[in-house]
């Protein structure tokens, strides 16, 4: 697995969706990132669970926006205003991970789009074998971009990680949050998919 490595010149925006305050900023290479920051609640886990989820998915064939390693040298976000922000920028110097910027995607309602059931059937299977608790009805963590379903915020995954009590167990045991899927009801291909 190889990453592009890049430095954030500017804090855009936090994003207020997630429990793990990212934000959209902007890195040396002219682009903008969704950057999932380490001194956030979650800590470095979520960031390894973002990598490897990600990456795991892209392996798969599914679409998922490209993944950096972001760096956050020490002066950076001292002139933010909101302490809070100033305080998640401090505790992140260093390496941070990033998701390109998907300009006009929107948030994927299962309701509302419509996706191929062979396409449910491989991200429900994917979410089942990373253990990935957050891609719910409430927060699909996929969004539609170019007529495409794209996967986001592989933070919750690899559940397991958070407690290894018990692990090897769970790892022979069906994954019982999979009940709550976004697209569960339309996954029909799960047998192919696997």
């Amino acid at each position: 697995m190889e990453l592009r490595r890049q430095q954030v010149t500017r804090y855009v925006t936090p994003l207020r969706e997630g429990g793990s305050l990212p934000a959209l900023a902007e890195a040396d290479d002219g682009f903008k990132y969704v950057v999932k920051f380490r001194g956030a609640g979650h800590g470095t886990k979520a960031l390894i669970a973002e990598l490897i989820g990600g990456e795991v998915a892209r392996a798969l064939r599914l679409k998922v926006p490209e993944l950096v390693m972001l760096d956050l040298d020490e002066d950076f976000g001292r002139t933010e205003g909101d302490e809070e922000i100033q305080d998640l920028l401090q505790t992140s110097r260093g390496l941070n991970v990033g998701l390109h910027f998907l300009s006009g995607a929107l948030t994927l309602n299962p309701v509302v789009n419509q996706v191929d059931e062979r396409l449910a059937s491989r991200i429900v299977w994917l979410d089942a074998f990373l253990t990935n608790v957050d891609r719910t009805v409430r927060n699909t963590n996929m969004l539609m971009w170019n007529r495409e379903v794209w996967l986001i915020d592989h933070g919750a995954s690899l559940y397991f990680h958070h407690s290894w009590r018990d692990w090897e167990k769970a790892m022979l045991s069906p994954f019982p949050y999979i009940k709550e899927h976004a697209l569960l009801r339309k996954a029909s291909h799960l047998e192919e998919a696997d």
